[in-house]
């Protein structure tokens, strides 16, 4: 994303499809895919389930908040949509990892798209130890 110009119609557009809920928002983070991709949710392989298809991770996210940061401290018609966004986003995120934490004692590799679950590898400080860079707002 931090490859647009501040001032360009393209992150109007890009801006508006991350807060559509049918898409890549929900309360816990952005998802991987979308919903309305013929992928989602689906097995890689007979054997190999879904991993990049849908889940939120943090990583994918950091990036995105890292982008939205920088957007909403550069004059432009998108400054005001990007705080939002990153406001929004920022706090969904650290909502759902710092509860999720506080109830299993642990970071998650991966968190559910429909209702924040944690799944995947724990304890898992690889990419979700960003959560630390998410709080402290360090972008």
């Amino acid at each position: 994303m931090r490859l647009l110009p501040a001032d360009s119609h393209e992150l109007g557009q890009q801006l508006e499809l991350l807060r559509q809920e049918q898409l890549l928002w929900t309360d816990y983070g952005l998802r991987s895919l979308a919903p309305t991709s013929s992928i989602y949710k689906k097995y890689n392989t007979e054997h190999d389930a879904p991993y990049w298809r849908g889940q939120v991770w943090i990583n994918v996210n950091y990036l995105t908040l890292k982008a939205l940061h920088h957007y909403s401290t550069v004059a432009g018609p998108h400054q005001q949509a990007a705080a939002e966004l990153f406001t929004d986003l920022r706090a969904n995120l650290l909502a759902n990892i710092i509860g999720r934490y506080n109830s299993t004692g642990y970071l998650w590799e991966q968190y559910d798209d429909v209702d924040g679950v944690p799944k995947g590898s724990h304890p898992f400080t690889g990419w979700t130890a960003l959560v630390t860079l998410v709080a402290s707002e360090m972008f």
